[in-house]
């Protein structure tokens, strides 16, 4: 059966009845706090910004933050001053956990959590276990636009990393898809739909999206989370890392892929400490050999091999670091020359620092050049600093493929520049 309320804590919140029961009991809650309420427990541990409360509260009309603040006082004497949580300057945010919603049954609701949870573990073992948990919601409830959302960021997960990758692509984009169907303006939904567009050439349209998104939602930090690959496969480093310290400021337990945009401007210790709190695979270990810290490089991917199920094409992309590390040349270059990347044109990019570091510019040079063609910008500055990629420079190529780099980044910076210049005419900007 469905549910008729949100349910957080000893707490049960009825949009249908504008009620709020705590222990069965109903709690005195003034219309406005009635309404900030709903607005944050829809959208429990994101931020909301304190522009779209007020807008939420009092549309139309224009009144003082104070008026919100007070709002803000009243309902934390009632929910406990621990469940909204104040981002600074921001917005804020509803920390308890939302057990159920309305509309979805109360078993359905409970296994979607736990398997957000496992999808947050990021390896192969518990993706496979939240895919089957998302299907379980959705043969209980169809119409359950998140499981959607969710079930679609699991399968694109599982195309990238593991051997059955054709049909996880399009069981992602159909379930992306019917997300987008029954919710067109689900943030998950959006936020997901960003690595398809990345990782399948399309970082620009990614672009647009986004910012578009930000000027409705401007206080939403999955959307900066969303750029952060978006503007690094644009070749935008800087950016990429600026869009990072905003989502981070509107929701410190943001997660991105900053470290990658860090590795490739060059910070590697800077991307050990940002590449930590999740699963750890790759990137770790080769910001700890670029440093020149070998051994320690080594340990991490003998360890992580030998005990961690991974995909086909990880496994490729560790092994080969581990077999060049430790002298081991051919099978280096047999990994990376089997390997399938049409769905992670970015692994192209290590790839082409594991062939230059062998001396095998070459081969280099075209891995380079298909992750360009398959919508990855190595950035200009790491094609020149990166000490890996240094044998690359006296290539007879290399000219026309930093050319090529320079052209795509300074459209990138326009397109960039005509979203985040406040000079523009709309009435909504974005700055990064």
């Amino acid at each position: 059966m469905a549910e008729t309320a949100y349910r957080f804590g000893a707490f049960e919140l009825s949009p249908r009845d504008r009620l709020l029961k705590k222990d069965g009991v109903a709690m005195a809650l003034q219309p406005k706090a009635f309404d900030a309420l709903l607005c944050l427990v829809n959208r429990s541990q994101h931020l909301v910004s304190k522009q779209e409360l007020t807008n939420t509260l009092w549309p139309r009309v224009h009144v003082s933050e104070a008026n919100l603040t007070n709002t803000i006082v009243s309902l934390r004497k009632i929910v406990g001053r621990d469940a909204i949580r104040t981002v600074s300057r921001h917005g804020y945010s509803f920390e308890l956990t939302v057990t159920g919603e309305p509309g979805v049954g109360q078993r359905t609701y409970e296994r979607f959590v736990r398997a957000k949870e496992l999808t947050a573990q990021r390896s192969l073992e518990s993706m496979y276990l939240a895919r089957d948990l998302y299907w379980t919601c959705l043969a209980e409830d169809p119409a359950f636009a998140p499981a959607w959302a969710w079930l679609g960021r699991c399968c694109w997960f599982l195309a990238k990393f593991s051997s059955g990758s054709s049909a996880s692509v399009e069981v992602a984009r159909s379930a992306l898809q019917r997300a987008f169907a029954l919710d067109p303006d689900l943030a998950c939904a959006h936020q997901f739909y960003t690595f398809v567009e990345v990782d399948t050439g399309h970082a620009g349209d990614a672009m647009h999206r986004l910012f578009e998104r930000l000027e409705r939602h401007p206080g939403e930090p999955e959307s900066f989370a969303g750029l952060v690959p978006v503007l690094r496969f644009c070749g935008l480093l800087n950016e990429s890392i600026q869009a990072h310290k905003r989502a981070a400021q509107m929701d410190p337990a943001a997660i991105t892929s900053v470290a990658h945009s860090l590795f490739l401007a060059g910070d590697y210790a800077g991307a050990i400490e940002s590449y930590g709190g999740r699963a750890a695979y790759y990137l770790d270990a080769a910001a700890w050999a670029a440093m020149g810290k070998r051994s320690r490089a080594q340990a991490l991917l003998r360890g992580r091999l030998s005990q961690t199920p991974l995909s086909r094409l990880m496994t490729a992309l560790m092994s080969s670091l581990l077999a060049l590390l430790e002298g081991r040349n051919k099978q280096a270059v047999r990994l990376m020359n089997e390997s399938d990347t049409s769905c992670d044109p970015e692994i192209q990019y290590y790839f082409a620092r594991h062939y230059a570091r062998l001396g095998l510019v070459d081969a280099a040079i075209t891995a380079l050049k298909s992750a360009n063609q398959s919508g990855f910008t190595c950035a200009p500055h790491t094609l020149k600093s990166d000490r890996w990629l240094a044998a690359l420079q006296k290539h007879p190529k290399f000219a026309s493929l930093l050319s090529d780099a320079e052209f795509r980044v300074a459209h990138a910076k326009r397109v960039f520049a005509s979203h985040s210049d406040p000079g523009r005419t709309s009435q909504s900007k974005t700055r990064i």
